[in-house]
């Protein structure tokens, strides 16, 4: 696994910062549940959740993804030697099987209308660990769902480093023909023209990182390392590819037709700013702000 050195710069003095695990896979948890939402961008919804039948056991933490309102899972572990992988695909079957349960908590902690937003085209298992072996890696690829490896590091008291390791990105999919009112029918119905100007934005967008993921939800596709940073529908009766991303429309030379501040409009997916492509010239200029919107999350 790579290893990560943290220093403090002060002055003409460079100190190496020495990392730990923390005593107590509690300590992490708790810390992790004050501060979900700012950390992991998940809405709280239980700590150490009882489950019944088949997949008898406790999750860690249950949650919502804040951005997209995905369900979420949440396992820790302060070592090496124990299966949280496993430990989380047991929890994502039940999961799955009981989702008016997991509905009923939403209604419970969020709101009446809380139920009606999930969306459960992509619920996500992360599994949070000091360390992970490159045999962790291997057996993620040979899964086909959607767990993402997050290693943690604590720098002394002040500093807490989350590393996305790896992850493998799949909906949750059924023999039924694939809506034309879901970002994904709309990419079928696409002409040949806008299936390959997406092709290789897509192929761009995963190049600016390592840490780069695409989950297919509803009604968009989202771009994010652990928060979205690039949101995208599909519209192919315009034959164009709408783009929201994490910039701030007033830091922008707006043009129009081409980007546009969505702060007060309605739209899928997260971001204030929207960039239009229609043509290969948009995607190049577009280029840049897809760059600065992964630097900024």
């Amino acid at each position: 696994m790579s290893i990560i050195n943290l220093y403090n710069i002060d002055g003409q003095e460079i100190t190496q910062l020495v990392s730990s695990s923390v005593e107590l896979e509690r300590t992490l948890q708790s810390l992790i549940e004050k501060h979900l939402e700012t950390l992991l961008g998940v809405k709280f919804l239980a700590t150490e959740y009882q489950i019944t039948g088949n997949f008898s056991g406790r999750i860690d933490t249950l949650g919502l993804d804040a951005e997209n309102n995905c369900p979420v899972i949440i396992e820790y572990k302060r070592t090496l030697n124990q299966n949280v992988m496993s430990q989380g695909l047991s929890y994502l079957g039940w999961l799955l099987d009981h989702k008016a349960n997991f509905e009923a908590l939403c209604r419970e902690k969020l709101g009446e209308d809380a139920p009606h937003e999930v969306d459960w085209s992509s619920p996500r298992v992360l599994c949070i660990a000091s360390d992970f072996t490159r045999y962790d890696e291997n057996a993620l690829q040979q899964i086909g769902q959607n767990i993402e490896l997050i290693k943690y590091r604590k720098f002394g008291e002040d500093f807490l480093l989350f590393e996305l390791v790896n992850q493998v990105s799949s909906s949750i999919t059924t023999t039924r023909r694939i809506s034309h009112t879901t970002v994904s029918g709309h990419l079928e119905s696409a002409d040949s023209d806008l299936k390959e100007l997406f092709k290789d934005f897509e192929s761009h967008i995963l190049s600016l990182g390592d840490d780069v993921q695409k989950k297919t939800l509803k009604h968009y596709f989202a771009f994010r390392r652990l928060r979205n940073f690039a949101c995208v529908e599909i519209h192919p009766r315009n034959r164009q590819i709408l783009v929201y991303v994490k910039l701030n429309p007033d830091d922008i030379d707006l043009e129009e037709g081409f980007t546009r501040d969505v702060r007060n409009i309605g739209h899928y997916g997260t971001g204030d700013l929207e960039i239009a492509i229609n043509t290969r010239k948009d995607f190049e200029k577009a280029k840049p702000l897809l760059l600065k919107s992964y630097e900024s999350t």
